[in-house]
Formats: structure tokens, C-alpha cells, sequence
């Protein structure tokens, strides 16, 4: 099985009242979109540490947040802030202390102690998110490859079939050619059809394409079999083997040749659609 990943996938882990989750989507590179609760923002050089020595490629959005602690609500009174209350309500005539303690900002609901938790377990369980979203990541690339392979097995087999086609072209262009001179009936020495038929044949000669077209499958094949990131490099190959089949193309003289070009580029479609999401 070719060993590949994708550059989607979704993972989550977390602690006893905390959770990362780590996504990730198609991207020409790396882009690491990280969400942190006011007061971590000190773990964003280990979080981009670790997300850079997973991935290579694509959008990852990181997101750690804290749950909402059960059981009773904990609240905190600013005792600051309201003896500063009570020092302007003195100096205006007294004041309720009741009327104090609501005002916003003296009472608020506390945390369940964000500063408090352990920062090493949160960094281990980021370790587990960021894990499982490569293997996500590696489950996806794997059913990626066997499309690719798939669809590369097919491309080989019909530049095969338009290197047959391709070898019968001369002899085609004699009896169009002979064909045609009858129809006019015209006559024109055996030489001279021979030098006639050698021009064209030149013209139509696809062998130079067709021995590129053969090199850039062997490449693809040997980028899928390396088990690195080679989305850039296998897009740029199929821009390769797109000109090749273009040049095919123009030069066929023959309906068959014609038909087998528009096959290979049709699955070359497809394998450039897989290829895109290889990491």
C-alpha cells in the first residue's frame, strides 16, 4: 500500500476539565491557526513546535478549551475594587454595603483555577490530539493511495496502447495517402510516396513524447512508493504529463491514438483531483 497522508483530519483529547482539538483541511503549505484561553497564550511556542514536527503541509486549526467546572459555582469577591467603593461611598455619606456588593465587577464567578492546572498535562494531551490527527490524517492517505495507484496503473497502460498506436502510424499515412492519390487519380512514383509518406511520418512522430510521458510515470510512481510529502512535487508532475498528452494530441493522425490521448488525460483528471489532497 502506498504510504501517504492526507492533509484532513480531526482529532481530540483532553484531561479532567480540559480539551484540545486539532483539525486540519488542504493547504499549499503549513498554516497553524491557534485558539488559546486568555492566560495560555505562553503555550503557543510548544504548540507550534509540535504541530511542526508532525505536519508538512495544510491548514491545522489547534484549539484547547476549559470546561465549565461541576457541582456548585465558585465565585471570588474583588476586595480591592470594593473597598474602594466603600471609601467613595464614605466620603458621599455612607453607603450599603449591599447595594456595593452587587454593583458589577465586586462579585464574579470564578474559574476552577485555570493557572492551577499542571501546564506538562496539558502539553501531553495536546501530544495525544496532534497524534491522532496524524493518524487521521495517514488512514485518509492511505485510501488516497490506493485511488492514485489505481489511477496510475491505468495511465501506464494507455501510453502502452499509444505507443502501439503510435507504431502504426506510418503505415496508415502510406494507404491514407495512396487513398487519397486515387481518389484523384493522380500518379505519383513509388519514390516519390515514399519521400511523401517520410514527411508526414516525421511530422506525426510522437516517440520523444511518448518516452517523456513514460518518464513522468515512473516519477509519480517512485514520489507515491517514498512515503514523504510530495503533493507539491506530484502536482508539478501532472502539469508534466498534461503537456505531453496536449502534444500527443496535436500530433495524432490516427482515431485511435486520438481516443486512447483522451483517455489518459481524462484519468489524469482524476489522479490530479486525489494528488491535491496528499500532503
Amino acid at each position: 500500500m502506498t504510504p501517504l497522508s492526507s492533509m484532513t483530519g480531526f482529532a481530540s483529547a483532553g484531561g479532567p476539565d480540559w480539551s484540545w482539538e486539532a483539525r486540519s483541511v488542504n493547504h499549499r503549505g503549513l498554516d497553524l491557526r491557534l485558539r488559546l484561553p486568555s492566560g495560555r497564550d505562553g503555550l503557543e511556542p510548544q504548540v507550534r513546535q509540535a504541530v511542526q514536527a508532525r505536519f508538512a503541509r495544510g491548514s491545522v486549526t489547534v484549539e484547547l478549551r476549559f470546561e465549565q467546572a461541576t457541582g456548585r459555582q465558585r465565585y471570588r469577591v474583588d476586595e480591592e475594587w470594593l473597598d474602594e467603593l466603600m471609601d467613595i461611598a464614605g466620603r458621599r455619606g455612607g453607603g450599603d454595603i449591599a447595594g456595593l456588593m452587587a454593583l458589577r465587577g465586586v462579585i464574579e464567578a470564578a474559574d476552577a483555577g485555570p493557572e492551577e492546572r499542571d501546564e506538562a498535562a496539558l502539553l501531553a494531551t495536546l501530544e495525544e490530539a496532534l497524534d491522532g490527527l496524524l493518524e487521521a490524517r495517514r488512514t485518509e492517505g492511505r485510501a488516497l493511495g490506493a485511488a492514485l495507484d489505481t489511477h496510475l496503473l491505468a495511465m501506464r497502460e494507455q501510453a502502452q496502447m499509444a505507443r502501439d498506436t503510435a507504431a502504426t502510424q506510418p503505415a496508415a499515412l502510406r494507404d491514407r495517402l495512396a487513398a487519397a492519390l486515387a481518389a484523384l487519380d493522380a500518379d505519383l512514383p513509388e519514390e516519390r510516396l515514399v519521400q511523401e509518406v517520410a514527411l508526414l511520418a516525421a511530422k506525426a512522430d510522437v516517440r520523444e513524447e511518448l518516452d517523456r510521458l513514460d518518464a513522468h510515470l515512473e516519477a509519480a510512481g517512485a514520489l507515491l512508493a517514498s512515503g514523504e510529502a510530495v503533493g507539491r512535487k506530484l502536482d508539478f508532475l501532472c502539469q508534466e504529463i498534461h503537456r505531453e498528452a496536449n502534444t500527443l494530441g496535436s500530433k495524432s493522425v490516427d482515431l485511435d491514438l486520438t481516443r486512447t490521448v483522451l483517455d489518459l488525460k481524462s484519468v489524469l483528471e482524476a489522479f490530479r483531483e486525489q494528488a491535491r489532497n496528499i500532503e
